[in-house]
């Protein structure tokens, strides 16, 4: 089961989503997507939540009110951390996730520390409300199926994006080949380049 908010602070709204459990966590570690942004609170239990970028769109980018929201909600789903005033949030790409067979269902470490970013979350209910009010379940969402067309989409637009490309670069290749025919023409067009049939006046019926 995976739990839908709807964060409505920008527009258009961004969807926040997160597991039920540690079993849920699991899959969503290992089916996210590279544009996924993972939240949890710092050395602490909580859920671990996502928000996924919009196309080229960067970490760096995320308004400052969608993450309040996100973190907000990590805390709130957080045993030892709802019950605190302040606790710290971490959040870094789903790319910088890191598995390894000895690790405990949903724990994940991090391939680069450089890339977690960390923020202050301060307990605010009203925030929280307004997120369990867009609450929504998705009971068994195919979270590989999901991904997979995801790929499989992004390959094909990569396709697509190459045919383009290679068909501008022959539409380029023949507009220079007309234009270099032109200048050449005109060049030989050219008064001075043109030869005449007449001797410089000379009647070449004259053999006398």
């Amino acid at each position: 089961m995976v739990v839908y908010f709807k964060s409505d602070v920008e527009n258009p709204p961004i969807t926040l989503f997160m597991g039920n459990d540690k079993y849920e966590n699991e899959d969503l570690i290992k089916w996210g997507w590279p544009e996924d942004v993972w939240f949890h609170v710092d050395q602490l239990s909580s859920a671990h939540v996502y928000l996924r970028l919009a196309p080229g769109q960067t970490i760096k980018e995320i308004p400052p009110a969608v993450l309040e929201d996100a973190g907000q909600l990590v805390k709130a789903n957080s045993i030892s951390g709802c019950k605190m005033n302040e606790v710290d949030v971490v959040y870094t790409m789903w790319s910088n996730l890191r598995k390894t067979p000895e690790m405990d269902v949903g724990q994940v470490g991090f391939h680069n520390d450089k890339e977690v970013r960390k923020l202050k979350i301060s307990k605010n209910n009203l925030i929280v409300k307004r997120l369990e009010k867009t609450r929504e379940v998705d009971p068994q969402p195919d979270l590989r199926h999901q991904r997979e067309e995801r790929d499989r989409n992004e390959k094909e637009g990569k396709k697509k994006q190459q045919k383009e490309e290679l068909a501008k670069q022959k539409e380029e290749e023949r507009r220079r080949k007309e234009e270099a025919e032109t200048r050449s023409y005109t060049t030989l067009m050219k008064s001075e380049n043109m030869k005449t049939n007449l001797d410089g006046g000379s009647d070449s019926d004259d053999f006398m």
